[in-house]
């Protein structure tokens, strides 16, 4: 990709968003109905390529249940308020009626409870005996300190998500190094790992042994990671950076990671144009936190809005859209994106004449001028 000169001596690439690219109809349609959206990550086969962020306001037990009666997969945060306190719906409830000041002071001390392994098994275990698969997600910090419980609980899916997640995180020096190809390779729980934006990033992850790799830098509705420190990619150029480094980790090893677009993902548009760039699923925060059953209760957050030194997000409302059954598969009532998104992945697939993901991957794009 041609770079573009910044200063004397400093050139940089160009990235493009979603936003800037369209997908380009060819000579084939299809019926609706040939249109296969389903998606199979490790051995647990999905009717729809999504997961839920691990984010409280996203994703509760009961919606990690019911995100899976509708096909998908919810995961729940094991650093989150469920696997902090017994009554959560309660201080959800307190929170609702706080302005954004207040509530931020309070969250700060209910995050600061410490994590309690024996809930972090008893909620794992509701949405196994509703049964549906298990996903957690942890970040690279805590993942080695709480691996014997997630063992001990039987975790289908663990989700290692952070801001930037890297095959080796390296620690102050007296603490220990999470050598994550060594965890990965010890560990029998497949592990989807991120987020990255890079060839070489996503390239060592995959090395890892990770079942997929998540694709973004805390980029969604909450985040202010860009403001704070300067670290982003825009989504499409990094879908199809990560994707290229999932094709020689391929010719490599014979071993297909999934890539996973993580952040910003709002509409059926932005599912089909990362699906075009090279993704074979998604992950949806903000497009959760809209519906009637979202924990949140019309809030959105990510754990980093309680950052004792260095917050990195924020806490938004967030519109009510309508039911999550409405919201994934329809139907639509409005015309404005936000309901019936993989209804709208499979009428882009028709419209484009592909009747699955990985066809949809070799959709030819357009880019908007920028």
């Amino acid at each position: 990709m041609t770079k573009v000169e910044i200063g004397l001596g400093k050139t940089g690439r160009r990235g493009y968003s979603l936003d800037d690219i369209v997908l380009l109809p060819q000579r084939r349609t299809r019926d609706i109905d040939l249109a296969d959206i389903s998606w199979q990550i490790d051995a647990y086969p999905l009717d729809l390529p999504f997961l839920s962020s691990a984010m409280d306001s996203v994703t509760s037990p009961e919606v990690a249940i019911k995100l899976g009666e509708l096909g998908g997969l919810g995961v729940l945060d094991l650093e989150g308020l469920w696997t902090r306190h017994d009554d959560v719906d309660a201080l959800l409830e307190e929170l609702k009626n706080l302005d954004n000041n207040a509530a931020i002071k309070r969250m700060r001390q209910l995050y600061e409870t410490p994590i309690d392994p024996d809930l972090v098994t008893q909620r794992i275990k509701q949405i196994h005996d509703a049964g549906q698969l298990a996903a957690g997600a942890v970040s690279p910090r805590h993942v080695a300190s709480l691996a014997s419980v997630l063992l001990q609980a039987d975790l289908d899916l663990l989700v290692i998500r952070g801001t930037v997640v890297s095959a080796e995180h390296v620690e102050a020096e007296g603490n220990d190094t999470l050598n994550l190809k060594k965890f990965v390779r010890e560990l029998e729980t497949p592990v989807v790992a991120g987020g990255c934006v890079s060839f070489s990033a996503a390239l060592h992850l995959m090395r890892s042994g990770a079942a997929g790799v998540l694709v973004g830098t805390d980029s969604g509705l909450t985040a202010t990671t860009g403001s704070v420190t300067g670290l982003g990619s825009q989504m499409a150029t990094a879908i199809a950076d990560v994707q290229a480094a999932r094709m020689r980790h391929l010719h490599e090893t014979g071993v297909y990671v999934h890539v996973i677009a993580d952040g910003g993902i709002t509409s059926g548009a932005d599912i089909a144009k990362a699906m075009a760039c090279g993704a074979d699923a998604v992950m949806l925060g903000s497009a959760l936190a809209s519906a009637a059953q979202a924990p949140g209760r019309g809030w959105h957050w990510g754990s980093s809005v309680v950052h004792p030194t260095l917050p990195q997000g924020t806490r938004v409302q967030v519109p009510a859209a309508g039911s999550l059954e409405e919201i994934l598969t329809g139907p639509a009532t409005v015309a404005d994106g936000k309901l019936n998104l993989f209804g709208a992945l499979r009428r882009s697939m028709a419209s484009l004449g592909y009747s699955t993901i990985k066809e949809l991957q070799k959709a030819e794009v357009m880019v908007k001028q920028v």
